[in-house]
């Protein structure tokens, strides 16, 4: 094996140099990462529309505030009418007889004979023109009205942050198993090189009938298996970063920069216990206002409804416009719903079992929550545990797998102890790399069930 000293060398160099380099050094910090939350929060299609749906709430309560604003309208009416009923005013037979005598006394003539009139109750050549202004001076179901508005925006902007915290789960986890799959690629690149230099040092040996054929054969097995796993791995690459992209509204071939990570995250942050922060909560105590405002509103028919107006106008027949067809007319109205036949009670009853309903609602979902968050605390736990004896594993396959080159190097060792070895070092890699990001992905899940998540 003199003539094979050098490439032996060469082979062990290679054999022992740590794969997972990128796993080793010191994380530099997540700034890509937390470029690319900000890329996917301006830009996913879901949240814009949650965005669109807080800004419809939003002027719906600016539409309910300006119903204690006077409003101002104008109409004008103009009939033109023939036939229908009349009055009858017998002018000609009461003064008519008056004025003959008048006349009489005077020998004037200055008294006028009279005819009997007939006046038309439609009014004909007739147009009236005003601007109304209206205002509410009491109306409790404006006020309620204007406080769910109010209420119905603070619930739609934890519905965009529900959403937002769904999406930044979602853009770490895929940005995880993306770096997962590189450095899954990197592993079996690697290895591939390792078992195919294998092959050619053994066909090597086995021409100079220094080895069997069966080692010829194993090797040639090998280079298949790990050529096999590495398209795996490069496709699973691919649909990781193509989901990634997806996530981010992107191209889905775009190309992904992933930050160097090489240390488990804080497990400070992790530990606490409180779902205060999650906005599904927050959307509950704020339904639960609402209803409170809904019953209040059941009930507000006992509150009459006040309101003035004044009218600003002109009527007169022929299109005249003077001092005498010009006019204002002002008024006061009271509306006051006595009597319902039940309906407004059973609009009260319903409100409030609605509001038990929320109240229920509220306690099994706060457990539910609690309970989703111990959970994630516990497979961080297992997480952590793993990744420790991934590490340990690595160690022991790397001095395994140092021990069993040295003895094949010498001649003491037969090629299959060595595969054996290879192999566990092999797959303790990739368990060292599985082990460390999916302590970042159960991170992920435990900074959802918190809401320890902070938006910038």
């Amino acid at each position: 094996m003199a003539k094979l000293s050098n490439k032996s060398r060469t082979w062990k160099a290679a054999l022992s140099l740590p794969v997972l380099t990128m796993l080793a050094c010191p994380s530099s910090g997540q700034d890509r990462l937390q470029a690319y939350i900000a890329e996917g929060l301006a830009s996913n299609q879901s949240i814009k529309q949650q965005n669109f749906l807080l800004e419809r709430n939003v002027l719906a309560l600016a539409e309910a505030k300006t119903m204690f604003l006077p409003s101002v309208s104008f109409s004008t009416t103009y009939t033109k009418a023939s036939g229908g009923r009349t009055i009858d005013f017998p002018t000609g037979d009461l003064l008519n007889g008056v004025y003959s005598t008048l006349n009489q006394i005077t020998g004037a003539g200055a008294f006028p004979t009279l005819q009997n009139e007939s006046i038309q109750l439609f009014p004909n050549n007739f147009y009236d023109a005003k601007f109304r202004t209206t205002m509410p001076l009491i109306n409790a179901e404006l006020v309620y009205n204007k406080r769910v508005k109010a209420q119905q925006v603070d619930l739609q902007k934890a519905e965009v942050l529900i959403y937002k915290r769904e999406l930044v789960k979602e853009i770490k986890t895929a940005y995880y198993q993306y770096a997962k799959a590189i450095n899954a690629v990197k592993i079996y690149e690697s290895s591939l090189g390792l078992v195919q230099e294998g092959r050619r040092i053994n066909q090597v040996l086995f021409d100079n009938e220094k080895l069997n054929r069966t080692g010829v054969i194993r090797s040639t097995n090998e280079v298949a298996r790990i050529n096999a796993s590495l398209i795996s791995a490069r496709q699973t690459k691919e649909s990781a970063r193509n989901y990634f992209n997806f996530l981010l509204n992107r191209p889905l071939t775009d190309s992904v920069e992933i930050d160097s990570i090489g240390k488990l995250p804080e497990l400070d942050l992790l530990l606490t216990s409180d779902v205060a922060g999650r906005e599904e909560l927050a959307k509950l105590t704020t339904a639960q206002d609402i209803n409170t405002n809904l019953t209040s509103l059941a009930k507000s028919y006992i509150i009459p409804k006040v309101g003035t107006f004044i009218d600003l106008g002109s009527q007169s027949f022929d299109w005249k416009f003077n001092n005498k067809s010009r006019y204002y007319f002002w008024g006061v109205s009271l509306d006051w719903d006595l009597f319902a036949f039940g309906k407004n009670n059973y609009r009260v009853k319903k409100a409030v079992a609605e509001q038990k309903s929320i109240a229920a609602q509220t306690d099994y979902v706060s457990h539910q929550l609690l309970t989703e968050l111990k959970v994630r605390q516990n497979q961080m736990q297992s997480a952590v545990a793993q990744y420790q004896s991934a590490q340990s594993q690595l160690k022991t396959a790397q001095t395994y797998y140092n021990d069993q080159l040295k003895l094949y190097r010498e001649g003491v060792a037969i090629y299959i102890e060595l595969l054996d070895a290879q192999n566990q070092l092999i797959n303790a890699r990739l368990d060292a790399n599985i082990a460390l990001f999916d302590t970042w992905i159960t991170q992920a899940s435990i900074e959802r069930a918190n809401a320890s998540f902070t938006f910038q």
